[in-house]
């Protein structure tokens, strides 16, 4: 599969690599959710909604908090480097993430659009202002804007969210217009996100899946490949480096 699937993206000159949680996951960030889909007691959608931050903004931002110090802590793992070092292979490239850790830009991956926003931007609730803050952990919760001294929220889609629409645009685009997508650590159920494969596969592109199991996007892509995202991403971009090494 592996080679298959480097013969196949061997011919394209324009990729984007799409990402979930599953690439996250050797870097112990597989879920937010716990067990049970619960947050101390908490279902996680109760401290994810714009809902829940008008009810308690003390109680969200603990628990993106503790989303920001897990992320702080952990290190790109072999799927982010792999997919970092394939930028190199192609004349256009982009990673697509669900995912809101940071990691992808940390492995060294440009550049990155980040659908679902990320834990290191904060917005101003007052006057709109978005800043990075990276500092873990934050000196006040809730934080405070330093232009207007509004109360700040974290800087991702909650449940109910429309997607930052300048990013969305971009994605769709892009999606159009490559001749390849490899499609990793994803369910595809995740609306409308999981929406940019079908739109690359009806443009034409060929779809690489790596996932141990197939996902709801599978009947999409050329080829399966039934691995953990660190193990497949770099014997894949192994392949397509000596292919490109032997002008293949």
């Amino acid at each position: 599969m592996i080679e298959e699937a480097a013969r196949l993206l061997g011919r394209c000159s324009r990729l984007v690599v799409f990402t979930g949680s599953g690439v996250s996951a050797e870097s112990g960030l597989a879920t937010f959710r716990g067990a049970g889909g619960l947050w101390e007691g908490y279902p996680v959608e109760d401290v994810a909604t714009p809902e829940a931050f008008a009810r308690d903004p003390l109680l969200v931002w603990r628990f993106y908090a503790m989303r920001r110090e897990k992320a702080k802590s952990a290190q790109p793992n072999p799927a982010h480097l792999a997919i970092a070092r394939m930028q190199a292979l192609f004349g256009s490239f982009c990673v697509v993430t669900q995912n809101v850790d940071g990691l992808h830009q940390r492995a060294g991956s440009r550049p990155v659009l980040e659908l679902h926003g990320s834990l290191w931007t904060v917005r101003c609730t007052g006057c709109g202002a978005s800043r990075v803050d990276e500092q873990v952990p934050l000196p006040e919760l809730p934080p405070r804007c330093p232009v207007c001294g509004g109360m700040e929220r974290p800087g991702v889609v909650w449940f109910g969210e429309a997607l930052p629409e300048a990013v969305w645009r971009e994605a769709e685009k892009l999606c159009q217009a490559v001749d390849g997508m490899v499609v990793v650590g994803t369910s595809g159920v995740v609306w409308p996100a999981a929406g940019l494969v079908e739109l690359a596969a009806a443009s034409g592109a060929v779809v690489v899946e790596v996932n141990p199991e197939p996902s709801a996007l599978a009947h999409l892509a050329r080829v399966h490949i039934p691995m953990k995202a660190g193990q497949a991403l770099p014997a894949l971009e192994a392949a397509l480096r000596k292919k490109a090494d032997a002008g293949c």
